[in-house]
């Protein structure tokens, strides 16, 4: 049986911002595509998403929020 992956909100996050891929790549360091990536569901290494988090201006506690329950997963 598959583990049920939950989808990760940074699309929903940044459009709720008002942002842009690119104004959010830029504002992280990271390359457009590579928001592209994340959003559809693509894994991203642990520094990507410290940067990106911290480029929304949230909290590093509030990852489970943006990428969801990913972290866990590749924990256990």
């Amino acid at each position: 049986m598959a583990r049920k992956k939950k989808k990760n909100m940074l699309r929903e996050i940044r459009e709720a911002q008002m942002l842009s891929k690119a104004e959010l790549a830029r504002k992280a360091g990271v390359s457009p595509l590579t928001i592209a990536r994340i959003e559809s569901g693509k894994p991203c290494r642990m520094d990507t998403k410290r940067k990106i988090i911290l480029a929304l201006g949230l909290r590093l506690s509030d990852r489970a929020k943006v990428f969801g329950d990913e972290d866990e997963e590749e924990s256990a």
